[in-house]
């Protein structure tokens, strides 16, 4: 029995494991998911999370956005000509606070899509109710799971959900453009996260009625 309870729990882990990665943010928005190996004064390296036993990648830290760790925590970059306008981030006990944003106006287009796309990850929590419904469905069966789960990951976020910061920025088409975009992906992955611990305990539950 003790056998068979090991089992279930290392696939379980493995499952959660498969969830859990680092994940890097373009500037351009492009998304990279990755095991981050070192952070340097200049540059981010690591290895592709479908090949950790592959060859090692770096990107300048100039071409990336922001860094989402596996323990959730987050971490923006801001390039040096647009650091005196981007918004004012830090980290305190893993946690990010920034300060107001600054007005629309005085940023170009390509900072203001930065800048919604920073936001987002600061800001838009509105994915509880697609992650919770996912989660609950898979819990029952990963295959009704499914159906929410492709639903609330293809669909954008509503507007009551995005919880943004400012409706003057969001008035903006360049913000609006990557805080929205951003709100989906970030609304995806815990969709698609919730989905897979309901298969993961589906999994451990056949196991164990199974040799029971």
């Amino acid at each position: 029995m003790k056998k068979y309870l090991l089992t279930a729990l290392l696939c379980t882990l493995c499952i959660s494991f498969s969830f859990a990665q680092d994940v890097i943010t373009k500037k351009t928005g492009d998304e990279l998911k990755v095991k981050i190996l070192e952070i340097t004064p200049t540059e981010v390296k690591f290895k592709k999370e479908e090949n950790l036993d592959g060859p090692v990648y770096s990107l300048p830290k100039t071409d990336i956005l922001l860094v989402q760790y596996a323990n959730k925590t987050t971490e923006v970059f801001s390039s040096p000509e647009t650091e005196a306008n981007a918004l004012t981030v830090s980290r305190t006990s893993g946690a990010i606070t920034t300060t107001t944003p600054a007005p629309a106006v005085s940023k170009s287009a390509q900072e203001l899509f930065i800048q919604g796309q920073t936001d987002a990850h600061h800001y838009y929590t509105g994915y509880t109710g697609a992650g919770t419904g996912t989660l609950v469905a898979s819990l029952l069966s990963p295959l009704v799971g499914l159906v929410p789960a492709v639903i609330c990951s293809t669909t954008k976020p509503k507007e009551q959900n995005l919880s943004y910061p400012s409706q003057e920025l969001m008035n903006n088409a360049d913000y609006n453009r990557g805080y929205t975009s951003d709100a989906k992906r970030i609304k995806s992955r815990k969709v698609w996260k919730n989905w897979g611990i309901g298969l993961g305990v589906n999994i451990v539950a056949a196991i164990l009625l199974a040799n029971q």
